[in-house]
This record gives C-alpha cells, structure tokens and sequence, in this order.
C-alpha cells in the first residue's frame, strides 16, 4: 500500500499546523495549503523530520478558482488525495453588537468560512471518487463549539460555523455509500496565536469553571482528534460531531 496523502488548509500554524503534524506521525504525507506565497522552512523540516513527504500550495479558500490549482498540486506531489483538512477560516473581522453588524463583514467570513470550505470540500470529494485509491478516505471539517454555543458579539462567526455543520451533515449523507467519512471536529478554548490576546480572559474563565476540564485546549488535541479520524476506524460514525472542549458544551445546570 502506497502512503496515504491530506491536504491541510491553514497548516502553516495553529490548529492546522497540529493537524498535519498528528497526520504526518500517523503516515500521511502533506499539502499545506495556505496563504502565504511561500512555506517556512521550519515548517518543511517540521512535517519531514516526522517521515513524511511534503508539498505546499498557495491558496485562497475564497477565491473558487484556487481550488481547482490546489487539487491540481496534490494530484502532481501524491497522485492521490486519502484526506482533506477543512481548518482555514477568520474570527470575527469585528466584535459588538449584533444590531450593528455590517454586511460587508459578514460577507468576508461566509465567503471563507462558510463558501470557501464548501465548494472546497466539494472540488476534493470529486476527486477522491475519480480516484478511490487503496486507503480510507476522509473530509474533516474544523468548526468550533460556536456551530452551537451563541457568542451575540460574533454572531457573523457562530453563523458560519453552523452551516459548516450542517454542511457536514448533508455531506455525509452524500458520501457514506461512497466510503468516504465525513467529520466535524469542534475545538473548544484552544491556546494558539489567534487566543493569545484574550489569554488573561480565558485564564479566568477557565478558573471559575467555565470549562471542566479546567485547562486550555492544546493544539494538538485536536490534530490527535483529526488523526483518529483519518485513519478509518471510525468510518462507520461518519457524520458525528467530535468535541475537543474539555466538556465546554455539555450543558449543565
């Protein structure tokens, strides 16, 4: 059997960097995709050094036009695509009131949260049928627990995530018969760059017992999440929701 092969969008840091991190140490080699014109050399070494082969593409999940050059570049590096890692995405281009939300913001994050991972994910599910291959194959969807925990003051973001929810579901149902398993993974309060100005905040509120796990979420919880769910033992669960939040999300009273 051939190596298995993901894409990872914004896997150059964060959450997506831990996800082809985890991917790489399972045995697949990468494709970054991710905006900056050229990869970092301590990300090449990063992914290498763990055994993998690895390929980075320059992409804009906006821009539909990209899509077809990034399925285009893993195709040329692998010959095959196993895996996609749906993680590219924006917070809030502003918080505040809902009443005040400008429609040029909420624009900008469906066009890449919501439209951007959709028709991506679409593009990659075509062309894992044309070329089913000898390993299972997955699309992975990062949302985050505000698919269903309303935030008012990003209410552009919580939007986003919840379609890309029900985006998964609907995907799922598309592809089961094809066995291609499809995955949401909602990260809770994860410490990476994009956390690190609201560190004092959430230090807080994870002492008060917000989350009851009572600690930060580390990236690589979710990159060992988005592992186990590429591997393909868990093909039967397509569909399912897998929350990386210490229990964050689990109602209480």
């Amino acid at each position: 059997m051939t190596r298995p092969s993901a894409i990872v969008t914004g896997g150059a840091r964060g959450i997506g960097l831990a996800c082809a991190e985890a991917l790489a140490d399972a045995g697949f080699d990468i494709l970054v995709a991710d905006l900056a014109d050229d990869p970092a050399k301590r990300l090449i070494e990063n992914i290498t050094t763990r055994g993998a082969a690895f390929a980075y593409h320059r992409c804009d999940i906006a821009k539909l036009s990209d899509h077809t050059t990034l399925i285009d570049a893993a195709m040329r590096s692998f010959g095959r695509i196993d895996c996609l890692v749906n993680n590219a995405g924006i917070g809030a281009v502003e918080r505040g009131d809902l009443l005040e939300l400008k429609p040029e913001n909420f624009d900008r994050i469906l066009g890449i949260n919501l439209r951007g991972t959709v028709f991506l994910s679409q593009a990659v599910a075509k062309a894992m049928l044309a070329a089913p291959g000898d390993h299972p194959k997955s699309i992975i969807t990062i949302t985050s627990v505000s698919a269903e925990m309303a935030s008012p003051e990003r209410a552009d973001y919580c939007i986003s995530k919840a379609g890309l929810s029900m985006w998964v579901k609907t995907l799922a149902l598309r592809l089961a018969a094809e066995n291609v398993g499809v995955f949401e993974v909602r990260p809770g309060i994860i410490r990476t760059d994009m956390t690190a100005g609201v560190t004092a905040k959430y230090d807080a509120l994870i002492d008060s017992g917000l989350v009851p796990a009572k600690r930060w979420g580390e990236a690589a919880d979710v990159g060992a999440a988005v592992a186990a769910l590429a591997g393909g033992k868990l093909g039967f669960s397509t569909g399912s929701i897998v929350n990386v939040d210490g229990a964050l999300s689990v109602p209480r009273l």
